[in-house]
Order: C-alpha cells, then sequence, then structure tokens
C-alpha cells in the first residue's frame, strides 16, 4: 500500500537534454555548410511561395543579377569588399571564444577616422598611394580602438563583451552622425564633402583605356586587400606559434592559462585586431565606393559578417566565399519583388545555421526522472 502511494505521490516525468557529441566525421564538418544552406533555401522556397512568388524564377533572377555577367560581378565585389573585412575581424575573436558583436560600430568608427584623414589632416596635393596608406591605416586604427574598448573590459573586469561591443555600435552610428550633421557637414545635409580624387581608391573602369574589357567595371581595389588579408590570416592561424595559442585559448583557456599563455594580453590584442579589421571595411567603403563620410553608408555590413563567419566556420578562406555568396543576396535581392527577399534569406539562414550547428555538435536525448 505504501509502495503504491509513493509511486502515484511521485509521478515519472519526461526529459529532455541536450549531450555533446564526442566527434563528428570529417566529411560533414566540411559538408556541413553546404548542406545547411541548401535547407536555407528550401525553407527560404516555401516562404517565397506562401507570399505568392514562384521560387525557382526568384532565385534565378536573384542569381543572374549577382553573378550572370560582368556587371553583376562588379556590383557583387563590391559588396563582398567589406564582408569579408569585418568578416575577417569577428571571425578571429570568436576563435578565442570572444564574441565581438561591434564589427558595425567599429566599421563606422573606421569609416570616420579615414574621413578625418582625407578631409582634414592631409593636403589634396598628397600623392594618392600615400594618401590611402595613411587612410587604411587611421581606419585600422580607428576601429582597434572601439573594439578594444570592450576587450579592456572583459579582459580586466570580465565585463560580458556581447553587451559592451553590441551597446558601442549605437554609440559609433550616432558619433558619426553628429560629425556629419554638424562640424563636417556639407551646407547642413547629412554627409561630409567628397572627398579629393587622391582619397580615392582605385576602380577597376579606371584602366578602362589600358583594358577595355574593364570599362563600366565600378568594383574598387579594396577587394584586394581583402584577399590578402584573408590569406596572410589563414597562415597566421594554421603556421605560427601565435596561431596555435589562439586556438588553444578557444578550444581550452584553463589549459592555456596552465601552459602559460597570456590570456589578458591576448584578449586585448585580438578585440582590437578584430575591430581594426572591420575599422578597415569602413574606410574601404567611404574611400572605394561613396567617397565621402554619410548616414547609412553601411546597410548593416557589420552585423551580416557575423553570420558570414559562422558559416565559413571561422575559415578566413571559405569567408571570401561566403561573402560573395551574402553580397549576391544583397545585390539580386535589391531588385527583384516582393521587398525585403535579402533580409529574409538572410534571416531564414542565420536561423537554419544555428539550429544546425546545435544539432550538429550536440545530440537530443530523452529520459524519464
Amino acid at each position: 500500500m505504501t509502495s503504491q502511494t509513493t509511486r502515484s505521490a511521485n509521478p515519472t516525468v519526461s526529459r529532455v537534454r541536450l549531450e555533446r557529441r564526442l566527434e563528428q566525421p570529417r566529411w560533414l564538418q566540411i559538408m556541413s555548410p553546404i548542406i545547411l544552406l541548401g535547407v536555407a533555401l528550401l525553407f527560404g522556397a516555401v516562404l517565397l511561395r506562401m507570399v505568392g512568388a514562384n521560387p525557382w524564377a526568384v532565385y534565378s533572377r536573384m542569381a543572374g543579377l549577382a553573378f550572370g555577367d560582368a556587371y553583376g560581378w562588379s556590383d557583387t565585389t563590391l559588396k563582398a569588399t567589406p564582408l569579408i573585412l569585418a568578416g575577417l575581424g569577428v571571425s578571429l575573436a570568436f576563435r578565442m571564444r570572444l564574441w565581438n558583436i561591434g564589427a558595425e560600430g567599429q566599421l563606422f568608427i573606421g569609416a570616420w577616422f579615414a574621413t578625418g584623414v582625407a578631409l582634414h589632416l592631409l593636403p589634396e596635393t598628397t600623392p594618392q598611394p600615400l594618401m590611402l596608406l595613411v587612410m587604411a591605416v587611421a581606419g585600422f586604427v580607428g576601429g582597434a580602438l572601439w573594439g578594444g574598448i570592450p576587450g579592456v573590459l572583459k579582459a580586466r573586469l570580465n565585463v560580458n563583451e556581447i553587451i559592451t561591443s553590441l551597446m558601442l555600435n549605437y554609440v559609433a552610428i550616432f558619433w558619426n552622425n553628429y560629425f556629419i550633421y554638424g562640424p563636417w557637414s556639407q551646407r547642413g545635409f547629412g554627409l561630409s564633402p567628397q572627398f579629393p580624387r587622391t582619397a580615392w581608391l582605385p576602380r577597376f573602369t579606371d584602366y578602362a583605356e589600358q583594358f577595355p574589357f574593364l570599362r563600366g567595371i565600378t568594383a574598387h581595389f579594396g577587394i584586394f586587400l581583402a584577399l590578402i588579408l584573408a590569406i596572410v590570416l589563414w597562415w597566421v592561424l594554421r603556421q605560427t606559434k601565435w596561431g596555435f595559442e589562439i586556438r588553444v585559448l578557444g578550444d581550452n583557456p584553463q589549459a592555456a592559462n596552465y601552459a602559460g599563455i597570456n590570456i589578458v594580453r591576448n584578449t586585448v590584442l585580438i578585440m582590437m585586431l578584430s575591430g581594426g579589421l572591420a575599422g578597415l571595411a569602413g574606410m574601404s567603403e567611404v574611400a572605394g565606393v561613396v567617397h565621402r563620410l554619410q548616414e547609412r553608408f553601411s546597410p548593416g555590413y557589420g552585423f551580416t559578417a557575423i553570420i558570414v563567419a559562422w558559416l565559413a566556420k571561422l575559415n578566413p578562406l571559405a569567408i571570401v566565399l561566403v561573402s560573395y555568396l551574402f553580397a549576391g543576396l544583397l545585390v539580386g535581392g535589391d531588385a527583384i519583388q516582393p521587398a525585403g527577399i535579402a533580409q529574409m534569406l538572410q534571416g531564414v539562414i542565420l536561423f537554419v545555421m544555428v539550429g544546425g550547428e546545435m544539432l550538429l555538435q550536440y545530440r537530443v536525448r530523452f529520459g524519464q526522472v
């Protein structure tokens, strides 16, 4: 009687828990981004059908606009350049399990520093190579300083870097707005005066006289900087002692500390480098595309870079490919209806990617308590 009473008073409760997988097949690690992207496009097709659009026609149109000819590739390259630079920045921080969500703000501050050089520090007669070099250094320094703020707070006071880096995005945007509507404004409009020609990144079309096939190709030389940095970062992470330290710090901070790796110094340094790369993205935009500082010159490149880095599995070379994919979504999505398709697909890809990565890293267990 007592036993039956006890069982009825303590009914069995089902429990669902996540259990980390001890290992993953190598092929699955390599193919998972492609699989997840395919699933995301399938979900996107369902949503497009629900709003009355033909998914195949939409995807074909987007691909044609973004990659169908040289002009499409040029427009896609313009948007891929800041995504590569900002994506490299956030991936560097993510490798060390530092969640830099502030690439957008670091991009804006990098653009602000570069604008200060172009309009107020160096004269218009400065040779173009020197002008662009100083602007690039200034953009990197600006982004690095902005990224260093959450880095120092994390390293010294253990303040959550997600909160600080995210909030600093809005501080940076309003900082820029103050200057473009105030001291640097052109006749009260929300933009600065146009940069002198020596502060413009060269465009491919500038060399159309020597190479006629480049006529109308407006992509600028910032893409070369992005590609070079992707290769350099890939080499550093795989072939150098410091790259090994970064991987160890990300995988096992306790083991890294036991091995004598300076966690505080590397935390600040990585956040500054991460911000500096995002700052270069801002410099490339103002020097290569808009040729001035203005409001909303970035359509959220810093936030999109987070998705790019994760989908690329933090691999610098893969970031180049994924950046072109997302740039293609932006180029193709801007020219088709219904409006907002590009943003919708980005959201779907992020949702599927996060959910898919969780299922790859963990298995669902059902039990009873």
